[in-house]
């Protein structure tokens, strides 16, 4: 009997072929049967992150997958972060902490340097846990990216692991896009990939064997699964923006969110899509502002050139209009800021020094510091007409932001958090998860004009999409060839 795998890798053909859910789903498989699992990934470009109790800062895919394997997520769980800046460069977060932001070639050079902490990281995780699951980024193939990768196949070989590749069907070309792959890689590359999944499948599984027997025929790996589309999973998105909502019931509140250029922890708004009282609308560039009720501006990397790119697009003209009719605002963290006078920049924290004037709707001002604040938090939210209510959630923000009252509407233990303006219609905070809770959420949407709310519980919304992708990886793949020593737990 071979020994039980002490690490596996998911790497796939494509970005948004489906390795975080699927590393998330095999995290709660094995969670579900005592089999202590952490997840892992060593490279992940994101501009959605999360905060560890550790004040680190992680992808916010690990986060979820840390849920999926009832562990705390830690920044082991993803040693290298990157949060780009600009087209060609980024923040590099290490082991949590911001690093130095770096341009494309010169993160290709420090590549070398980095694989230390990288390997640190994983090393700590397989002493704590039975095995870990790893989550490779983008498609190992990348021809270009293959010197000095510490994502997919560079990290695959240092650490010796086994590899799986998935494949989303639904995009077509999936015989291609996994034999290609292989046919990409080096011997040794090859030789440690164990098999193949398929994910998203619709139809008839038997249409779908002569391709399967021709695809292990031609690269001796097997097909371990082939894992159905999930219709309405709702579960979150790495990366890209996810616009799909539930069916709308009674009362509409209408929410527009515009989409500005590094635009982060977008994730902020998957309540509101789960929300069958809310129509969520993402608004993009060249796009009007639809006639809404509320009108969110989100968080973003780049404040000041967003606040630019805002003013650009004509939108600050709509939220003033917006107002005028007796609409309501509200900005999280880097929105919050541009909601303010002013926001500067003197060291050049996220471009060229300087300061922008901001929209002018909170008496704050905000100077971005290159110290950041990254912290979980808990505490109380006031809104007119409301009932103070808990909240929690995380800070992750370069600003110092001065103006901001004792009354303030969201109370932190270590001091007030955010601003009320224009005699109420404007609010303004720091906190990323506002939403997920059903009090905090329903006051802020009754305070936006929803009269009677229906707030979810958003955790067992997430839970029960961990949940349906561990019973169709259960259902659909062969998890003995995986952890044969482990076979008894899988029998069916």
């Amino acid at each position: 009997m071979q020994p039980t795998i002490k690490a596996l890798m998911v790497q796939g053909t494509t970005s948004d072929a489906g390795k975080s859910v699927l590393a998330a789903g095999l995290c709660r498989v094995l969670a579900r049967r005592g089999i202590k699992v952490a997840p892992f990934k060593s490279q992940n470009m994101a501009l959605n992150s999360a905060v560890t109790k550790d004040g680190g800062e992680i992808g916010r895919a690990q986060a979820v997958q840390a849920q999926a394997c009832r562990v705390e997520p830690t920044v082991h769980m993803n040693p290298v972060l990157l949060k780009p800046n600009t087209d060609v460069g980024a923040q590099v977060i290490v082991q949590g902490k911001a690093l130095a932001d770096m341009d494309a070639v010169g993160y290709h050079n420090y590549k070398k340097v980095v694989m230390t902490p990288i390997m640190e990281s994983f090393d700590l995780l397989q002493q704590e846990f039975e095995t870990v699951i790893i989550e490779g980024a983008g498609s190992p193939a990348e021809i270009n990216l293959r010197e000095n990768d510490v994502a997919n196949m560079g990290f695959a070989e240092n650490a010796d692991v086994p590899v799986i590749i998935v494949a989303d069907i639904d995009r077509g070309g999936v015989f291609a896009h996994l034999y290609g792959t292989l046919a990409l890689l080096s011997q040794s590359e090859q030789d440690r990939v164990i098999g193949f999944v398929i994910n998203r499948f619709r139809g008839d599984i038997k249409l779908l064997e002569s391709g399967l027997d021709w695809l292990e025929e031609k690269t001796g790996k097997p097909v371990l699964g082939v894992l159905p589309y999930i219709h309405g999973l709702m579960l979150e998105a790495e990366d890209a923006i996810d616009a799909q909502q539930v069916d709308a019931e009674g009362e509409q509140l209408r929410v527009a969110v515009p989409v500005l250029t590094r635009v982060s922890n977008h994730t902020d708004f998957d309540p509101l899509r789960m929300h069958p009282q809310v129509n969520l609308q993402f608004v993009g560039k060249g796009e009007q502002i639809p006639p809404s009720d509320l009108i969110i501006i989100p968080g973003t990397k780049s404040v000041r050139s967003d606040l630019a790119y805002l003013k650009a697009q004509g939108w600050d003209q709509q939220i003033a209009r917006h107002l005028r009719l007796g609409g309501k605002v509200m900005g999280i963290c880097g929105g919050y800021q541009m909601l303010g006078e002013s926001i500067a920049d003197p060291d050049g924290i996220e471009g060229e020094p300087g300061t922008s004037t901001g929209l002018g709707y909170l008496q704050t001002s905000t100077v971005l510091a290159p110290h950041k604040q990254l912290k979980l938090v808990n505490g109380t939210l006031t809104l007119p007409d409301q009932p103070t209510v808990p909240v929690r959630g995380y800070e992750i923000h370069a600003g110092v932001t001065e103006g901001v009252l004792n009354d303030a509407p969201v109370s932190l233990p270590d001091g007030p958090d955010g601003q009320l303006g224009v005699d109420g219609q404007v609010f303004g905070t720091y906190l990323h998860g506002i939403f997920e809770q059903q009090a905090a959420c329903d006051a802020i949407l009754h305070w936006a004009g929803l009269a009677a709310t229906q707030t979810p519980d958003f955790d067992a919304l997430r839970e029960r999409g961990i949940d349906q992708v561990a019973d169709v990886i259960e259902a659909h793949m062969d998890l003995t060839k995986l952890w044969p020593e482990w076979a008894d737990k899988f029998a069916r």
